[in-house]
């Protein structure tokens, strides 16, 4: 059950992943997320965003970075074994329909999120516009998907190395100086990344979608780890979104407790390491 049918290493620290999951895969729609636990008795429960599915394989496709203890449980993990469980899909679907012109502007992990909408934007009949950025061409992810679902893609990265030498947030603002402006745009990446997108279009009154799927940790709405002040209203990101209206978003507030449980997730990911080579001795 939930059997990694393929994994690929996408860049350093990037891995793509499928996943039987048959009962996730008959419903679930762009924008959604599954609670994966590398390990049934003892892993770590995290939210990853649904990447893709495949419904005549009953897969889906999960991409995540090693960053933390139960995501380089993940990464440690090959084609044939399975994830402990896999739960959902869960949060609320990105809402689609034919705007006219939408430009998607993804960073760096945000590129996998990113893709499922675009393509979903784009069998609606809208003109896509993707704007992909990363640190360095090496850290680059999914460009041939994107410029499959893509009328036009643009792609930055900070050192030059590949594309354009820019942030994302130059070639959004070109965008939205064109006669016509686009109709929408989808942004996900770190959170200042969406921060400063957010305030690019704002200035040529750009309606803004964000995921905030980052600071999700439990992923059902019972711990209160993903409160975000939206509007000037509470919200919890895993029931009442992932993605909300990016100009209503209090990005300082959610910075500040996107580090609340750094040093815990460190201090996790330190003991793995440690004890990784006792796994399966008695």
């Amino acid at each position: 059950m939930y059997k990694i049918v393929l994994k690929k290493q996408l860049s350093q620290n990037v891995f793509l992943m499928d996943v039987e999951a048959p009962l996730v895969v008959r419903t679930c729609r762009a924008g959604q997320f599954v609670i994966v636990s590398p390990d049934l008795d003892a892993g770590e429960r995290i939210p990853l965003t649904i990447a893709g599915a495949d419904k005549n394989n009953g897969t889906i496709r999960l991409i995540f970075q090693r960053v933390g203890k139960a995501t380089t449980q993940l990464a440690d993990l090959q084609p044939g074994q399975s994830l402990g469980y896999v739960a959902g899909p869960l949060g609320k679907p990105t809402h689609i329909e034919n705007f006219g012109t939408v430009v998607c502007v993804g960073g760096g992990i945000g590129n996998a999120p990113l893709l499922p909408i675009a393509a979903a934007m784009k069998q609606a009949g809208n003109k896509i516009v993707s704007i992909l950025g990363a640190r360095t061409k090496d850290l680059l992810i999914l460009e041939d998907e994107f410029k499959a679902v893509s009328d036009e893609l643009i792609v930055v990265t900070d050192d030059g190395s590949y594309g354009r030498k820019a942030l994302v947030t130059q070639p959004l603002d070109e965008i939205c100086r064109r006669n016509p402006k686009p109709n929408l745009a989808v942004a996900i990446g770190p959170t200042i990344m969406m921060k400063f997108c957010c305030e690019t279009t704002k200035k040529y009154n750009v309606p803004t979608q964000v995921s905030l799927n980052t600071i999700m940790v439990d992923g059902t709405g019972m711990c209160g780890g993903c409160r975000v002040e939206v509007g000037g209203k509470t919200k919890f990101v895993c029931v009442d979104g992932p993605e909300f209206d990016g100009h209503l978003v209090n990005f300082e507030q959610m910075t500040k407790r996107m580090n609340a449980y750094k040093d815990l997730e460190k201090q996790a990911l330190e003991q793995y390491q440690q004890h990784k080579c006792k796994i399966g001795l008695k």
